[in-house]
């Protein structure tokens, strides 16, 4: 599907064009679960709290969280990816339902269990998390599966957006050839990696890891605060990977952008920080809604770099609140 951006639009513009967005999610989905209660004893069994439960709920998780911020642009959300045939499965097929998310791309297996953290939290003290997970790769079935469905999606879709959880959805050959097949249909794709596959991910783009995962994806050791030293890193980055541009998150520092002939540092926005989570979540989102309709960097990176510091200032993992990303970015871009 050809893109429907133009270069010189305006901020109203832009926002009134994220609607006409189709976005495809490849990657690891998830369910996290949480269980709110209080202690007044500990266990006569072990030395241990009992926990007396006051309420439960379940959240998207994983690339669920993409899914949400894209659709809190605007756009539609289509996720691909495989889960099980288990009563998590169902749980986060139901979610993915109840937030009129595009399921068409689901695929459910009963080779593979679908991963959920389950988080108990005792007044504001999280006490214990209990992952139910596998991170092995899918079978060589299960990838012929999400390639097919991909390769189906994509003609239909803007951008598509690897959401890498290193659980095992995403693998080399699967990364490969639905890259392959996104270029050769003129369809960008954006990458959020982590570190397992992180340099699989040939010809995509824009990739977007954070410091911590540009250094242990390059296996290399830098100074972020020396300029030229940086952007050699990032020029290997680009050449390994042969990118067509890379987005590298700084924390507290902003980010920074080499795309289409101009590299930027964006300084970050002063906020206060209530919780960092799901931040990443919102950037990639943003960016990748703005690529898939051909923006400059600085308004890829400026309005990714405004949304995650925005997400920054609520307490747990939130999609972007797409009314105040758009008057803060007409006061700041």
């Amino acid at each position: 599907m050809s893109p429907v951006g133009v270069l010189d639009m305006s901020i109203d513009e832009l926002f009134d064009q994220f609607d006409k967005l189709r976005v495809l999610i490849v990657g690891d989905v998830m369910l996290d679960s949480y269980v709110w209660g209080r202690v007044e004893r500990i266990s006569p069994e072990a030395p241990v709290p009992v926990v007396t439960v006051d309420r439960r709920e379940l959240r998207l998780g994983g690339a669920g969280n993409v899914l949400l911020n894209v659709q809190a642009l605007g756009a539609e959300a289509i996720i691909c990816s495989i889960i099980g045939t288990d009563a998590p499965g169902d749980q986060l097929e139901q979610e993915l339902c109840n937030r009129g998310l595009n399921c068409d791309g689901l695929i459910r297996s009963a080779d593979r269990i679908t991963t959920i953290k389950e988080r108990i939290i005792a007044g504001s003290q999280q006490v214990v998390r209990v992952d139910t997970e596998t991170d092995k790769y899918i079978t060589t079935d299960e990838r012929t599966r999400l390639i097919t469905k991909a390769k189906e999606l994509i003609p239909t879709c803007h951008v598509v957006i690897f959401e890498d959880y290193d659980k095992g959805v995403l693998s080399k050959e699967a990364i490969a050839e639905i890259t392959d097949f996104a270029n050769e249909q003129g369809v960008p794709t954006v990458v959020d990696p982590k570190k397992r596959n992180f340099l699989s991910y040939q010809n995509t783009t824009l990739f977007k890891p954070n410091l911590k995962e540009l250094r242990e994806g390059l296996k290399v050791d830098f100074d972020v605060d020396k300029p030229e030293e940086f952007q050699a890193v990032v020029n290997q980055l680009k050449e390994t990977l042969n990118l067509k541009g890379a987005l590298i998150t700084l924390s507290e520092r902003g980010a920074y952008i080499d795309y289409k002939g101009e590299r930027l540092k964006l300084p970050a926005h002063i906020r206060k920080i209530a919780d960092v989570s799901g931040a990443g979540d919102t950037v990639i989102s943003i960016a990748a809604c703005c690529v898939a309709l051909q923006q400059p960097p600085h308004i890829i990176a400026g309005l990714s770099n405004l949304g995650g510091g925005l997400v920054c200032e609520s307490v747990g993992v939130v999609p972007i609140d797409k009314a105040l990303l758009k008057q803060e970015a007409k006061e700041s871009l």
